[in-house]
Formats: C-alpha cells, structure tokens, sequence
C-alpha cells in the first residue's frame, strides 16, 4: 500500500491530467496541455482564447476545462493532490527529447511485449522525437507489433502496407537513424 501511494507520486503529470477525467480530454489532448502550460494552475488560469491557442484544442475542449476548473469540487479536489505530493507540474527532466532521431514519423504500438512495457515503447517513442498514435491511418509510419495483436490493427496494418516491426526491431531502428 505504502509503496503504491509513493509510486503515485511520480506519475507523469499529463497522466494526472488525463485521469483527473475532464471531458473531451484524452491522452494526446492532455499530453499538449501539460507540454504547453507546464502545471495545472496555468491551465487552470487559462482563458478561452489561450487554451484555443494551443495545437488541437477547440472551442469544444477549451469549454470544457474552462467548466472543469470553474467547479469548486475540482478546485478542491487539486488541492487535496497537491497536499499529497501528486505531480501537478510538468517535471522538466522527463520535458526534453533525448534526440530528433524519429522526428515526423508516427507510430502505433500494440500487443503484449516481452523486454519493454508499453509505456516504455511509448516514451521512447516520443523522448527521440516521434509521436504516438493510437489508431493506424494514413499518416501511422511503423507498427510495433507484440504478443496478441488485435487482429483489426494488423488487417489495417496490411490493408495500408505499414510495416510492422518488432521491439527488436525498433531497437535497431533507433541505432540506424
């Protein structure tokens, strides 16, 4: 339990962003937010027009934090977090890319994995510069493909002739570039 409530303290700040469960707020959109404003008191200060400022907020989004943070249980809620220790900033050592080595490519990982978890791929995935989709389309340049891959990923995978690779393979992508 002890070592459960300490392990919450490290967790990323867009991933408390994420859970705080503000509506239209997803990983990607909560990700831009805590990139953008760097802690939960300036989004929490942020007007309509700066947050429509930022890369994939709308009015829709934008409204909806505006409501999120206008309620007095929220507020309350935060604060309770922050007397907790829960990261409610953007930690600047975890902020920087290692490198550019991936720029402009995105990836989708999918399946169980034996040497890295799926976070771990994820955020090597962006600390070299790449980003991550959840879902493969057009733009998806490389599926890194484990154990029990849904079938669906992997027929769209085929269907638009993305390569799939393996976390091996990914490994090896990284020193090559």
């Amino acid at each position: 339990l002890i070592k459960g409530v300490l392990d919450s303290k490290n967790v990323p700040f867009e991933r408390v962003l994420y859970a705080l469960g503000i509506r239209y707020v997803g990983e990607t959109v909560a990700k831009k937010l805590a990139k953008h404003y760097k802690s939960i008191d300036a989004i929490a200060s942020a007007s309509l027009m700066d947050l429509i400022m930022v890369d994939e907020i709308g009015e829709k989004i934008a409204q909806s934090v505006l409501q999120f943070f206008s309620n007095s249980a929220t507020i309350s809620i935060i604060e309770r977090l922050k007397k907790y220790g829960i990261q409610l900033e953007v930690n600047a050592a975890n902020e920087t890319a290692v490198s550019e080595k991936l720029k402009g490519k995105t990836f989708v990982v999918s399946g169980v994995f034996k040497i890295y978890s799926r976070d771990d791929l994820k955020i090597a995935i962006e600390n070299n510069g790449g980003k991550v989709g959840s879902s493969i389309s057009s733009k998806t340049n490389y599926v890194i493909a484990g154990d029990n891959m849904g079938p669906s990923k992997l027929e769209k995978a085929n269907q638009l002739k993305i390569p799939i690779i393996t976390e091996e393979d990914f490994e090896k992508l990284l020193e090559q570039f």
